[in-house]
């Protein structure tokens, strides 16, 4: 890395790896750095939903809609092994809105945006249905369209990784402790995994710290930020499924709030989100009783079969940095972002990031790069808008022709666990089969399903350190495997730690 970088990056969210890709590729000269793992926080936290925002339309964020369809458009052709479409069925209550506002909505939704991937709205008689099954025979019609839907821990990893691939420095397990303006550069201060520290220069500096972006801009950097975040509380729910078919739910519900019921996993229903004020420490976020009984209330509002906080087998809670515009309540918050460069005088730039959603990530990456690049001397077009991320090159038919050519491939392993690997590696798993193919340790099955293969792939190209990391963000094989996971897989980690980091 050399003496004085382009930029040095705080914060390892889907925003800080999107700004990171987006500038190594431009061929400026990249370090982020991230205080846990990629993605720990808020971006695996989300109801993992590549999607224009429907309920927006209803505070007239039509801007905001309108990029977020855009996008969706992007997203769908960049990582089609981690982000495909998906139906929703909205049944309507008439008691709540009216069928025309909703038809109205969804033509807008429909047209805002040029669509090429996915098919518009229509109507839909729910008894005619498979969809309406499920459902309380009160719902006799209801409305259906399209959205995205994302493994959104992965995205984060995929731009991390494809960041890397152009030359960027990506540090997990690593906080700026400190950073100053001195003689015309950025001096930024890093405290490493192991307790050392490391100095670094740059030329710019961003601050995309999600929830800690307030608090880093106060005290590692000594800067008064104009604006700020409202830390809004979003927990979700897993239940075993409560459907077959392989459409997602959204419900209207009485406090004019949606929430979502979408196939997970392949066994399960994933049914979120709420939307808390949070004021604690957003590391420790956690979901409550109330927000239990919330879901289940809400899901119990629609589904034939109830279900109790008991039934819920896993569950997740994220704080969503929003941009705060003085909104009465959370679920109003705008969900667009503001950046915010501090360049006054010719001192060197400190870009921070407020809010934003996971859809919108690479629009708002191109358009910190080129906030930062007049200051930087750099002419560099924009690229994102057509590049795949890793495993995303896919052959003509998607993921259903390259699940089958892995299987003909590879016909003495499982087809569940081959489809698996389309799915979350894409055309990056042959690395993996091929090492398992070899036999020797790396054919070692460390966890039903889980070969050695994987688990190095996981350390040394994807930043994994954890049985955590590798359970519940690279993949979602905690809901899978047995529950003593977690104790064997950190066991075997630490056993063959030296063999792993030795790259």
């Amino acid at each position: 890395m050399q003496d004085v970088l382009d930029l040095v990056i705080i914060g390892g969210g889907i925003n800080g790896v999107g700004i990171a890709r987006d500038a190594a590729g431009r061929g400026l000269s990249v370090l982020l750095c991230e205080q846990d793992d990629l993605a720990q926080h808020t971006s695996s936290a989300s109801t993992k939903l590549i999607h224009g925002g429907l309920r927006y339309l209803e505070y007239y964020e039509f801007s905001l809609v309108r990029k977020a369809l855009q996008e969706r458009e992007v997203l769908l052709r960049a990582a089609p092994h981690i982000i495909w479409p998906l139906r929703f069925v909205m049944p309507h209550d008439q008691h709540l809105r009216p069928a025309w506002l909703i038809r109205a909505g969804l033509f807008l939704y429909d047209h805002l945006a040029r669509r090429e991937l996915l098919p518009g709205s229509t109507s839909v008689k729910l008894a005619r249905h498979p969809a309406g099954k499920p459902l309380h025979d009160r719902f006799q019609k209801g409305f259906i369209y399209s959205d995205g839907w994302v493994q959104d821990a992965r995205l984060v990893v995929l731009n991390a990784m494809d960041a890397a691939r152009r030359g960027a420095e990506i540090l997990t397990r690593t906080r700026c402790v400190a950073a100053a303006r001195v003689n015309g550069v950025w001096e930024v201060e890093l405290q490493c995994p192991d307790g050392s520290t490391r100095r670094v220069k740059a030329r710019a500096l961003v601050n995309a710290a999600g929830p800690w972006v307030g608090q880093v801009l106060k005290s590692a950097i000594g800067v008064q930020a104009e604006r700020s975040v409202r830390l809004v509380k979003g927990s979700h729910i897993v239940v075993p499924k409560l459907f077959e078919h392989d459409h997602a739910y959204i419900f209207q519900n009485p406090d004019k709030r949606i929430i979502f019921a979408i196939p997970y996993e392949t066994d399960f229903t994933l049914i979120g989100t709420t939307d808390v004020e949070y004021k604690g420490d957003a590391a420790k976020v956690a979901i409550d009783q109330d927000e239990v009984s919330y879901l289940c209330d809400m899901a119990g509002r629609y589904f034939k079969q109830q279900i109790t906080p008991g039934d819920v087998v896993w569950h997740y809670s994220g704080v969503r940095p929003l941009l705060d515009d003085e909104s009465a309540s959370a679920a109003s918050v705008t969900r667009d972002y503001s950046l915010e460069l501090d360049a006054d005088h010719g001192e060197p730039p400190l870009l921070s990031v407020f809010g934003g959603k996971i859809t919108t990530f690479r629009k708002l990456a191109e358009e910190a790069v080129e906030r930062l690049q007049p200051l930087l001397n750099s002419t560099a077009r924009s690229w994102t808008a057509n590049a795949v991320l890793p495993g995303g090159d896919l052959p003509a038919g998607g993921i259903a022709v390259y699940a089958r050519q892995l299987q003909e491939a590879c016909p003495s392993l499982p087809a569940a666990m081959l489809a698996r690997y389309a799915r979350t590696y894409g055309s990056c798993s042959t690395t993996i089969l091929s090492d398992i193919q070899l036999g020797g340790v790396m054919a070692e099955e460390v966890l039903p399903g889980v070969y050695a293969a994987e688990l190095h792939y996981l350390v040394r190209q994807e930043w994994a350190c954890t049985a955590e990391d590798i359970l519940w963000r690279r993949s979602k094989l905690g809901l899978h495997l047995p529950a003593d996971a977690a104790t064997r897989l950190e066991a075997w980690l630490h056993q063959h730690r030296d063999g792993l980091l030795n790259k």
